[in-house]
């Protein structure tokens, strides 16, 4: 029998407790020289065969085609689906997936969407799924970029129609990098879900800036790294990440280093974003520590609203609760002034006046963490 208790995303910390801060960082910067040493060991250049899913899992394995291709000016192809909005369009949504994910990160929380009238288009970020440089990190100018004249092409084939740009973790510090630049397109709103916004500090990513120079076609999985997360409780939609073909589960060392720069980036620029901004984060997520996200949370402009979801975990949309937080996003596209229908927004006034970023939900903090493995998957 195939076990499959559920799909996870590898993580690694190590809980470093130094009095002084300066050598907590050199600490941070060592633990994580060990670690990479650790996963250069194992790490290969070439990719493992997708995995085939038993008979009853069939259907997540299966391969969806674009509904459209997006022609940018450097001349990529750029795949996307479309869930079209049901009778009259109120909204168009842009929406980004995360880190080794791709297109149908939408599958779920689409049609929901569409129900309310709301279109989403959801297209490969280059480098995953089925765009351009598979595999490889396009640089985060590029990928901004190819944001930018995206929505401009949807705001074409949709005049008149508000056009709101969503991310999820990595999709969603794109957004950032996107929206706090000074010449910003001018959208309805950006929805960030689980933003992949982390600092890790002065002298944490030299070992990887080195390693990814010298490998940066090495693969890793973070199989060999001892501590998992789960990101979302749905088991169902979890065993279709892992048997989507579109998913990758190696991360070259380049593009760990292109995330690692990203999240940076997006952590500093938080203070500069303009337009209307929905900021979602889940109580439960153990991809995105709650230090970070307190951090950013705390130099935003005063018009971004936050909501922070009861029992959420990293994909926010895939969890078995997840209407509560597509609730939320209807309810702040249609009214965006009234509080939130699952109350996110008075309880991330009261998580961050109890200082519950500044506690975290772990003891220790955590000096690194690997992104991208999604190991074993299974029915009970």
């Amino acid at each position: 029998m195939i076990r499959i208790p559920t799909v996870v995303v590898q993580y690694a910390s190590f809980p470093i407790r130094v009095s002084n801060a300066l050598l907590r960082r050199r600490s941070r910067g060592w633990m994580a020289l060990v670690c990479l040493l650790v996963l250069l060991v194992g790490c290969t250049a070439i990719p493992q065969p997708v995995p085939v899913p038993p008979a009853r899992y069939a259907a997540a394995g299966r391969l969806v085609p674009p509904d459209l291709v997006f022609s940018l000016r450097d001349g990529a192809a750029i795949p996307a689906r479309v869930w079209q909005a049901h009778g009259p369009e109120r909204a168009v949504v842009l929406a980004l997936h995360g880190f080794n994910d791709s297109r149908d990160a939408w599958e779920s929380s689409a049609p929901n969407l569409a129900g309310q009238g709301v279109t989403l288009v959801a297209p490969d970020v280059r480098g995953f799924g089925g765009a351009p440089m598979r595999g490889g990190w396009a640089g985060s100018a590029r990928l901004v970029a190819d944001v930018r004249e995206e929505a401009a092409q949807i705001e074409h084939e949709h005049p008149d129609v508000p056009l709101y740009l969503m991310g999820e973790s990595m999709g969603g510090a794109i957004l950032m990098a996107l929206m706090a630049d000074p010449f910003a397109p001018h959208v309805a709103g950006t929805i960030l879900l689980a933003p992949a916004v982390w600092d890790l500090g002065w002298g944490a990513d030299i070992p990887l800036d080195v390693l990814a120079k010298v490998f940066p076609k090495r693969l890793v999985t973070g199989r060999e790294l001892p501590v998992h997360v789960v990101a979302s409780d749905n088991r169902a939609a979890l065993i279709r990440l892992y048997y989507d073909p579109l998913t990758l589960r190696e991360t070259r060392l380049e593009a760990l280093r292109g995330l690692v720069m990203l999240m940076r980036r997006a952590a500093h620029v938080a203070p500069h974003l303009h337009g209307p901004v929905l900021c979602l984060y889940g109580d439960q997520d153990q991809l995105v520590p709650p230090q970070a996200m307190a951090q950013v949370w705390r130099v935003l402009p005063a018009h971004v609203r936050l909501d922070l979801v009861t029992g959420g975990h990293h994909l926010l949309l895939r969890d078995r609760n997840g209407v509560a937080a597509l609730n939320d996003i209807a309810s702040w596209i249609s009214h965006p002034e009234r509080f939130l229908p699952s109350g996110g927004d008075l309880a991330a006034a009261a998580w961050m006046a109890q200082g519950a970023g500044e506690r975290g939900t772990a003891t220790g903090d955590p000096a690194w963490f690997l992104p991208a493995r999604l190991d074993g998957a299974a029915a009970p």
